[in-house]
This record gives structure tokens, C-alpha cells and sequence, in this order.
């Protein structure tokens, strides 16, 4: 899926192309309103990250724009202002959600995936992949009936690995999640971490759980 981002704030906006990207969407960014409202009326987006506070024409006008335009495009307003009237006037012009700066880059993702696919949230307190099982409620984990001796950080990330079986986790969604931070890429924090978790739950048995994909991620699923 194709997303577009409209931010002047140029550190913001590399952030968020990198870790959108790692959740393998393509992303288009535009640094001010004119560029990005000829963006959104031009190309095919799924959908808009849009802030309100941009050069040339500002967040509200290129709403107002894309929708005179007939556009229907999702947008998702990104701003550091949190006025409720604010938020209001941004969903009388159309917008369909508003998240307001400093913002988690894991609740952004999860927005972004709620308004393009809409998945129901399931409660869980065991959670099972091939032979390893993770007790969330008691903080256990264990794997062919032997109890995994981990460290809190190593059973945030292993219950994150495997609440979210299957799919590929970036790294900044990783770093976000297990140590409240945003991914910095010169920090090898997650590659340390998945290795001495691997050591623990793949290494002493015979089959391995714990999968990298380059340039993605990781992924916990069964062989």
C-alpha cells in the first residue's frame, strides 16, 4: 500500500518514512501543503499523514483542497496541536483520524493499519507457537516443557515476537514496543537482544523459531 506523507519537520518525516517503510508500505513525502495537496490529487494514495503547521499552504487548506478535488483519500492528521476544537474542525473538513505530537510510533503503525484493514483485537493470556509457550499473565515462558530463564527486556521481546507470530517486526517497531525509544540506526540494541534471546529459546533445541529477515526484521514462526 502506498501512503503519503505532508511534513515540513524533516527529522519527522525521515523517522516516519523509515518505519513506515520497515512495515513494508511504500511512502511518498512532501515538505509543504503545495507539493503535497498536487501529491494527493495526482497519485493513488491509501493514505495521507498530513500535519497541520506547513509552509505554502497549511494542513487544514490542502484537506480543504483535496476534498473540493473529489479526493477521498484517508487522511490522518500529525500535529502538535491539541485543541479540542482543532480536532473537531479536523473531522468537519473529512479527516478520518488525529493523533497529536510527541506521538508513538507503534500507535501511529497501529492506526494506519486499523484505517486500511480493519483487524479485531483478541485478548490473550497464553500464547503458543510449535512447542514454546509464554504465559503473559504470570510472565513465563517455556519451551518443549523446560522453563526459559529470561530477563524481563528478553520476555517483553520474545511475548512480542509471539503475540505477533508470523509477521515481520521491524527494528523500530521492536525498539519501540520492549524499550520505549525510537529506533536510532547507529544502536544495535534489538540485534543484541534477539541474539541472546535466540540462545535461550532456539539454540538448545532442535528447531529454530526465531527467524531474521534482511532488511526487515524478525519474525517468530515454526519451521
Amino acid at each position: 500500500m502506498r501512503l503519503l506523507i505532508i511534513e515540513d519537520e524533516a527529522k519527522t518525516a525521515r523517522f516516519l518514512k523509515k518505519g513506515l517503510g520497515e512495515a513494508s508500505f511504500v511512502v511518498d513525502v512532501a515538505s509543504n501543503g503545495v507539493d503535497g495537496l498536487e501529491f494527493a490529487r495526482n497519485v493513488d494514495f491509501d493514505l495521507i499523514i498530513l500535519d497541520i503547521m506547513l509552509p505554502g499552504l497549511d494542513g487544514w487548506e490542502v484537506l480543504e483542497g483535496l476534498r473540493h478535488a473529489g479526493r477521498t483519500t484517508q487522511v490522518l492528521f500529525l500535529t502538535a496541536r491539541d485543541a479540542v476544537h482543532e480536532k473537531v474542525r479536523a473531522f468537519e473538513l473529512g479527516a478520518d483520524d488525529y493523533l497529536v505530537k510527541p506521538f508513538a510510533f507503534s500507535e501511529l503503525l497501529a492506526r494506519v493499519r486499523s484505517r486500511l484493514r480493519r483487524v479485531p483485537a483478541r485478548p490473550q493470556s497464553t500464547v503458543c507457537t510449535a512447542d514454546l509457550e509464554i504465559d503473559l499473565l504470570r510472565h513465563r515462558a517455556t519451551r518443549a516443557g523446560q522453563r526459559l530463564e529470561l530477563t524481563t527486556k528478553e520476555f517483553l521481546l520474545l511475548s512480542l515476537l509471539a503475540r505477533r507470530a508470523g509477521e515481520v517486526l521491524s527494528r523500530t517497531v521492536i525498539a519501540e514496543a520492549v524499550w520505549d525509544m525510537n529506533f536510532d540506526c547507529d544502536t544495535n540494541v534489538v540485534d543484541v537482544s534477539v541474539r541472546r534471546l535466540r540462545s535461550k529459546v532456539d539454540d538448545p533445541f532442535g528447531s529454530k523459531l526465531i527467524h531474521t529477515v534482511r532488511g526487515a526484521g524478525y519474525v517468530l514462526e515454526a519451521d
